[in-house]
């Protein structure tokens, strides 16, 4: 029998929360944020799911392997291309480029694509990662739309802070300021900024972690959480209890012996561990369901397994069901009581984890 570790994936999810961003998108059309195999999703299982208006990846291996799949709505390579030899691609897979800096305009000077391209500028307003600053943007937008093959130029940036108290108003208004007169439409808005500022909708949006159910914002503001926000997860991490050990005080569990029994205590060992994808610096204490009930782990993580405080669930034992994350309990909380993020959690899901696709 196979070990019982799986994630199920609901498709019906991925439809709910694309229609939670197109409320929030208006007139805007919607780039799918499917890179990183769709935040551990599955790149073309995301792609089907997600009736949005373009998909946005972040190579040309991701690109590909969509068209051959029969993919036929627009996609954005977020980090453009890398070499001359990649500009063939874009023509015969029909992809479009952002462009960000001057290596990128000059390869398009010197071997131009065959036929006409769609194309984005991105425009460094503050996060200073990529992106044409503010010596150089109007140069950079001069030469593309002066360049015979690119079609369509659209104008981007990227938030820092959309998720944080910083906010958008500082980079935003020094985008506007850069890109003044600059014709053509704009892509400004990630998830945070979908969600919490409607002035960053501009004509095409990019959502990404809201798109699997999880919070840009955590699970601090219960008003901001995946539940608050009306988003549901999409995959669910989903384990049994394979060991049960009766404990009396002064023993210790795991590892290092990082955690030591104050009074009895039944736990249940979990066949998850990092090799799996769960956090291996989860510490004692994050939050757990056995049996649909909340408690929480105890010790270190292993690379197959885990330990769980099931004292008071009196009917957990062997084969007793586990969830990590996912329905019942959000990503975004396990997440912060590790310390990190739930697109960390959701990148990480490994490939030796079974995938159960359901509607």
């Amino acid at each position: 029998m196979p070990r019982p570790i799986r994630a199920t994936l609901r498709a019906g999810a991925f439809a709910y929360n694309l229609a939670v961003a197109r409320r929030c998108a208006g007139a805007a059309s919607i780039w799918a944020v499917i890179k990183a195999n769709a935040y551990g999703h599955g790149l073309l299982r995301a792609a089907r799911a997600l009736a949005a208006d373009g998909l946005a990846v972040l190579d040309f291996e991701e690109a590909v392997c969509l068209r051959q799949a029969d993919e036929r709505r627009p996609i954005l390579l977020l980090e453009g291309f890398f070499e001359t030899r990649d500009l063939p691609l874009l023509v015969e897979h029909t992809l479009t480029p952002v462009v960000h800096n001057a290596e990128q305009l000059e390869m398009l000077k010197r071997v131009p694509p065959a036929a006409p391209i769609d194309a984005y500028l991105k425009v460094n307003s503050g996060m200073n990662r990529l992106g044409f600053s503010v010596d150089d943007v109007r140069l950079a937008y001069r030469t593309l739309r002066e360049h015979p093959m690119v079609r369509r130029l659209t104008v981007m940036t990227h938030f820092a802070d959309a998720d944080g108290p910083g906010g958008v108003a500082a980079q935003l208004e020094w985008f506007e300021r850069m890109t003044d007169g600059l014709e053509g439409p704009r892509s400004l808005a990630n998830s945070a900024a979908l969600l919490r500022y409607p002035q960053t909708r501009a004509d095409w949006v990019r959502p990404g972690i809201m798109l699997y159910g999880c919070s840009p914002f955590g699970c601090a503001d219960p008003a901001h959480s995946a539940e608050g926000l009306g988003l549901v997860p999409a995959m669910t991490l989903q384990s049994e209890l394979i060991g049960v050990q009766h404990l009396q005080p002064g023993e210790r569990v795991g590892y290092g012996f990082s955690f030591e029994v104050t009074e009895e205590m039944t736990i249940g060992v979990v066949a998850c561990g990092y090799a799996d994808g769960y956090p291996r610096h989860a510490p004692s204490g994050t939050p757990v369901l056995v049996a649909g009930q909340r408690t929480r782990t105890v010790g270190r993580v292993s690379m197959d397994m885990l330990c769980v405080d099931i004292s008071d669930i009196p009917e957990a034992y062997i084969g007793t069901p586990v969830t990590l994350w996912g329905e019942g309990l959000s990503a975004d909380e396990v997440a912060a009581a590790a310390g990190t993020l739930s697109y960390e959690l959701l990148c990480a899901l490994a490939p030796r984890v079974p995938v159960v696709e359901v509607e």
